[in-house]
């Protein structure tokens, strides 16, 4: 087991800090920079809402389909996942991870959010992505967290 000494320890990003992040991570680019510029930590930070609800700066830009940030987010080394992959429309990543693990096309994502879900916020370049969910029987775009 590995485990940090106390002078090797970094402290907690501050909660508040890490959920202003992620609510600006829905739709203030600028903010999103000016955050990440000064605290590069936050990239990967996820803040906790409660009942199961964890989203990260990535996941907040995700779900509502604000590409331009995801792209930022991902450029500078956020951990992608398969609902970035279905906002993409990345079929070569999606369908192997689905053929891996079936479960998936019922993942959630923050706020109960679907792959289905992800897959409509990306548009056009996410249609292959979302006709494969819909042939796979799945039809909800949000599953309710609680």
């Amino acid at each position: 087991m590995f485990s940090f000494s106390k002078s090797q320890k970094e402290p907690q990003l501050n909660k508040a800090l890490v959920e202003e992040f992620v609510r600006v991570s829905h739709d203030k680019f600028d903010m999103v920079k000016e955050l990440l510029e000064e605290h590069p930590t936050l990239l990967n930070a996820a803040h906790d809402w409660g009942a199961g609800d964890f989203e990260t700066g990535l996941g907040a830009a995700s779900h509502v389909g604000n590409k331009d940030v995801v792209q930022y987010f991902l450029d500078k080394g956020a951990q992608a996942n398969v609902f970035t992959a279905a906002l993409f429309g990345k079929m070569d990543i999606l369908r192997p991870m689905i053929e891996f693990s079936p479960s998936l096309i019922n993942a959630k994502g923050p706020h109960g959010f679907t792959l289905l879900h992800h897959a409509k916020k990306g548009g056009d370049e996410a249609l292959e992505v979302k006709e494969y969910l819909i042939s796979l029987g799945v039809k909800e775009t949000r599953i309710p967290l609680y």
